[in-house]
């Protein structure tokens, strides 16, 4: 590289920095080619971390005190299961990250006990940064929020329940 162009790649170079954050790219890699024999390499990348979200844990689940029933065990086994199985789950689509708001400090979309109808929006998921609206599938109230604002969330994960 001969001193002329020492100027400009420096330019070049920053600008190749300015456009790998600005498109959220973790490598740009390019060849500038001055010659036959006067080419320059650059490969820009940053490092980046990946930090693992704690999943949310449900609230345990309180028995009042009461006389046994039969019926007792029956609802036991069926608080226990998978809430994806449930009848009124509400899955997700896709993976992504889950937002119960449409930006940060803004009312919920939805908060449990209340009344949706079909197509209003219960959250919303960014996938590629792309926001998603998430439509409640029908009418009804709802039950149990399963998600937390700002987690990520995969395919077929179980977001809401709607009875």
């Amino acid at each position: 590289m001969s001193k002329d162009h020492t100027t400009a790649d420096v330019a070049f170079i920053q600008a190749l920095a300015e456009l790998l954050n600005s498109n959220d790219l973790t490598e740009i890699s390019v060849k500038r080619e001055y010659g036959e024999n006067d080419t320059l390499n650059v490969k820009v990348s940053k490092q980046v971390q990946v930090v693992a979200a704690p999943m949310p844990t449900a609230a345990p689940m309180v028995m009042p005190a009461a006389t046994p029933t039969a019926a007792a065990p029956v609802a036991v086994a069926a608080a226990s299961d998978d809430p994806a199985s449930h009848p009124g789950a509400v899955t997700s689509p896709m993976v992504g990250t889950a937002y119960l708001a449409a930006e940060p400090g803004a009312e919920p979309f939805v908060t449990v006990g209340q009344q949706v109808s079909a197509g209003q929006t219960l959250l919303i998921i960014e996938a590629m940064k792309t926001m998603n609206h998430i439509p409640a599938p029908a009418t009804g109230t709802v039950k149990r929020i399963l998600v937390a604002d700002g987690t990520p969330v995969e395919y077929g994960a179980p977001l809401m329940i709607i009875e």
